[in-house]
């Protein structure tokens, strides 16, 4: 009796993930299935369980506008960039605030942990960013959030958690603190890396508000911008030639816009089955250990 309910609590919890899974993945999945299927097929909807005549019509139509690249490479500059300086700084500062010796670490936590609950305010921030010329440019939204509070948390506490004769050998040896940290702590610190780099990758990756106060040029903006306005139907407008002519072939808006999504989250999903093993291992000692 007691096997046959765990049974059925079983059925019932693997029915429940089914309707979960497939309410998560069919919209992705909808958005891929529309973007190959042929444009002339796709003006009357419904549902896309299959591509419905499949075509690369709407992506030769979206690559054939070099904004899309310009937009694709300034975001991918951002997010290689903007990750290595926040690895480098969270760092920087989650290793002396894992060591007790470190005077006043209880002080700069409370103070690093009030930042989560309170910020300078988005005109301010404007307004600083732009008296430094940093408007237009990548270092306007890199520099700013250089440093996250919850992952430098994240990163101490796993510091904290390696052995202390690792620091105590290099220190024999002659090792400085910078030495230790970039030859020593991180080398053996690959999961909450990986951890950070996904945290902080896909931040950059899928910012757009910082993006759209601070970068106005059209040579500057970053893949979320290009995406918005597609779906606002304003990029879609401004087109070259080259795309005008594929306008005859009765290619829809809506074809386009869903190449754009396809291509956007591109990296993310190479990014994430690469760091997945190392990321839930770094988040979970990085959580738990302090």
């Amino acid at each position: 009796m007691k096997k046959n309910k765990i049974r059925v609590s079983y059925g019932i919890l693997c029915a429940i993930m089914f309707v979960v899974i497939i309410i998560t993945i069919y919209p992705f999945w909808h958005v891929v299935m529309h973007s190959f299927s042929n444009p002339k097929l796709t003006f009357s909807g419904g549902l896309f369980l299959f591509p419905r005549g499949f075509s690369l019509d709407s992506y030769k139509m979206l690559f054939s506008d070099k904004t899309v690249f310009i937009a694709y490479g300034n975001s991918i500059v951002r997010m290689v960039l903007g990750t290595t300086i926040n690895i480098i700084m969270t760092a920087s500062i989650a290793y002396p605030l894992s060591r007790k010796r470190f005077v006043g670490r209880n002080a700069l936590s409370t103070f690093i942990f009030f930042t989560m609950l309170f910020n300078g305010g988005m005109i301010p921030n404007y307004l600083l960013i732009d008296a430094l010329h940093m408007n237009n440019s990548v270092w306007a939204v890199t520099i700013p959030g250089a440093i996250s509070a919850w992952n430098m948390f994240i990163m101490k506490n796993y510091f904290q958690g390696l052995p202390s004769e690792l620091e105590e050998s290099a220190s024999i040896d002659g090792g400085s603190a910078l030495q230790i940290l970039f030859r020593i702590i991180l080398p053996v610190s690959k999961p909450v890396i990986a951890a950070m780099v996904l945290l902080y990758g896909v931040g950059h990756w899928n910012a757009f508000f910082d993006a759209n106060i601070y970068i106005t040029s059209g040579d500057r903006q970053m893949l979320t911008q290009f995406l918005y306005k597609m779906l606002q139907g304003n990029s879609f407008q401004s087109m070259n030639s080259g795309s005008q002519l594929l306008l005859g072939m009765n290619i829809s808006e809506e074809s386009v816009k869903m190449c754009t999504v396809v291509v956007s989250v591109l990296p993310m999903l190479v990014i994430y089955p690469v760091l997945q093993k190392h990321f839930v291992k770094g988040i979970m000692i990085g959580s738990v250990k302090g």
